[in-house]
């Protein structure tokens, strides 16, 4: 095998990084932490859900509710044998602190980071807080990307030991027009995201419209993009995402769906497994992340029907 053939070196050493460096249609899950310390709930989704997706969001204080930190509920996953995503929100914390979490995690043995800015403290269960953003997104993932490549914090002491970290974003393909939405990207890219998470995904020809621009400009050789599958309960959960969750519209299709079934948790489950099935057919998708926000139990069902387990080996 010659130099140019050479696989790239590894970045942070991730099973998601080897799944989607060895050219695998990826899967991930988000997980919520609880509001307590108790972490018999993350403990029940990761039995419940392992072996179905290559690597577990930990959420950070989602819709800026109090939960059990992300850092803490990615060590309970990788105890028991899951690998975490850590979200890592810029809305709480200094740069101070967000070096601080992200070394902190490293130690303990987490791989994957996904930067994002956070919901608006008025969106949650504290409408008194602050929000801090110290730093924007882009300077967030700017600054993980100079700790592992550099060894440097921020402020520029360089650090003992580089962590070794997998850098995910997030992406709303429908938020601002997709010609904004799409330079937000190229903006997270060219400071170093190595993968994106995308909004719930139901238009897939509107889907489609962005993946183009992210084809055109190559961005898809440059971070690999996971499209979001948000499974329906109900036509109520359908109507929930229209009216609270900002980037994501359920088309009117797929509420009459949910409406007119006699089942509509089997229903939902069918709408997810037909959105993954054409989402794998778009250049440029590298994999799926499912959010089953309260629905955890139907992730299972729905990437076995999609063809999608068991996960490779890493």
């Amino acid at each position: 095998m010659g130099a140019e053939d050479a696989p790239a070196a590894l970045k942070g050493g991730s099973r998601l990084e080897r799944v989607l460096a060895a050219g695998r249609f990826a899967v991930t899950a988000e997980i919520v932490p609880p509001a307590s310390p108790d972490a018999s709930g993350v403990l029940a989704s990761a039995k419940l859900l392992k072996g179905y997706a290559d690597a577990f969001n930990a959420t950070d204080s989602p819709r800026a509710s109090v939960k059990m930190a992300s850092w803490a509920a990615s060590v309970v996953l990788l105890r028991k044998g899951l690998e975490p995503i850590m979200q890592l929100v810029a809305r709480d914390r200094n740069r101070i602190a967000l070096q601080a979490d992200v070394l902190g995690a490293a130690a303990l043995g987490v791989r994957n980071v996904v930067c994002l800015r956070g919901d608006d403290p008025s969106a949650g269960n504290e409408k008194g807080a602050a929000g801090v953003h110290d730093l924007t997104t882009e300077e967030l993932i700017d600054t993980l990307r100079d700790l592992r490549e550099r060894g440097r914090l921020r402020g520029g002491d360089p650090v003992d030991a580089r962590p070794k970290l997998f850098i995910g974003t997030t992406a709303d393909p429908f938020a601002g027009g997709l010609e904004g939405s799409f330079a937000k990207l190229r903006g997270k890219v060219e400071v170093g995201a190595d993968f994106v998470q995308t909004q719930g995904v139901f238009d897939i020809e509107a889907f489609e419209e962005w993946v183009h621009l992210v084809r055109k400009d190559w961005l898809h050789e440059r971070v690999h993009v996971l499209a979001g599958v948000m499974p329906l309960r109900s036509a109520r959960a359908a109507r929930f995402v229209n009216e609270k969750v900002a980037g994501a519209a359920v088309p009117r299709q797929v509420l009459a769906r949910l409406e007119k079934a006699s089942d509509p948790r089997a229903e939902g489950v069918r709408i997810a497994v037909e959105t993954i099935e054409e989402l794998r057919k778009v250049e440029g998708v590298h994999g799926v992340h499912i959010m089953a926000v309260g629905w955890e139990d139907a992730i299972p069902a729905i990437v076995e029907r999609a063809g999608l387990h068991p996960r490779p080996r890493a």
